[in-house]
């Protein structure tokens, strides 16, 4: 089937709306790209925590710590309500975010790589390296 100059051919419309539909995933999954922003998401497993605590923690600017609390929020991980001239962040949907990180950990486990991304819960998963 010919397509006139313009004009998509089918497949490609749909190959275009598979990719339209992947994107809040894609989105969520961009979330755990950064290292940084995984240590933020444990260390807001412990409870709330206002920016200067993290940024504590972690070591970085203040700025570069509210960009990743921007990118988390985005993608609807965290939340934060005002406390003075300060705003506290919490974990949304703590028990599925435990789920996530449970899951990744047996894969990555799988992989060899052992990684423990549930600080709080850890799945203590071990490879079939160190059994031996």
């Amino acid at each position: 089937m010919e397509t006139t100059p313009g004009e998509e051919a089918p497949h490609e419309r749909e190959r275009v709306r598979e990719a339209v539909e992947l994107t809040p995933a894609a989105h969520l999954f961009q979330s755990f790209s950064d290292p940084s922003r995984l240590v933020i998401l444990q260390h807001l497993q412990l409870g709330e925590h206002r920016v200067v605590d993290l940024t504590q923690h972690l070591g970085l600017s203040q700025s570069t710590v509210s960009k990743h609390l921007a990118s988390l929020k985005d993608a609807g991980l965290v939340s934060s309500r005002p406390q003075g001239r300060a705003s506290v962040y919490s974990l949304r949907h703590s028990a599925e975010l435990m789920d996530l990180f449970a899951a990744a950990e047996r894969l990555l486990a799988l992989t060899g790589d052992i990684v423990a991304l549930c600080k709080v819960h850890g799945s203590g998963v071990v490879s079939s390296a160190e059994e031996e």
